[in-house]
């Protein structure tokens, strides 16, 4: 039974030191909240798939912590930050010559199809990993993203193909 005992700590010591490192990746940077979506987005995509899934998993504790109450105003000011984001976007839009509009539709086509062209070449697996990491992204919210399916297309996404 000794070299049993002496293998408790060893182990739970490994453990620890397996579980230090990651504790830095789940970090947001100062004023995280405050960045633009862009800037948010730079920084998210230039972290490693673990320290995204950290940063998801911190997200998720504070969010668990929050009260009910907490999670209503949090939810109410994402509703503010959002529309201000629409509106911004559309006064953009507005501003924009025509030719300006249609270069800004010409490349909204082209990363279309693009994107189109990259699931088009996926095999099944592939695809059904890519699903799975949307609806980990959307926080199990089902297909629609706000807690339940699409409504009037069976749960099968925007268009079949």
């Amino acid at each position: 039974m000794q070299p049993l005992r002496s293998l408790v700590p060893i182990i739970a010591a490994t453990g620890l030191a397996l579980l230090i490192p990651t504790a830095g990746f789940a970090q947001t940077p100062e004023g995280f909240e405050d960045m633009t979506p862009e800037q948010r987005r730079e920084y998210v995509q230039g972290l490693s798939d673990e320290e995204r899934q950290a940063l998801r998993d911190q997200r998720r504790a504070q969010w668990d912590a929050m009260s009910e109450e907490e999670q209503r105003a949090a939810r109410q000011e994402q509703s503010e930050r959002r529309n201000a984001d629409r509106e911004a976007m559309r006064q953009k839009w507005d501003s924009m010559s025509e030719e300006e509009r249609e270069a800004a539709r010409a490349q909204q086509k082209a990363q279309k199809e693009k994107n189109r062209e990259v699931w088009n070449n996926m095999s099944d697996e592939e695809k059904a990993a890519a699903r799975e990491r949307a609806r980990e992204y959307r926080g199990g919210q089902g297909q629609g993203g706000r807690g339940g399916e699409r409504k009037g297309r069976g749960g099968q996404g925007k268009r079949q193909q």
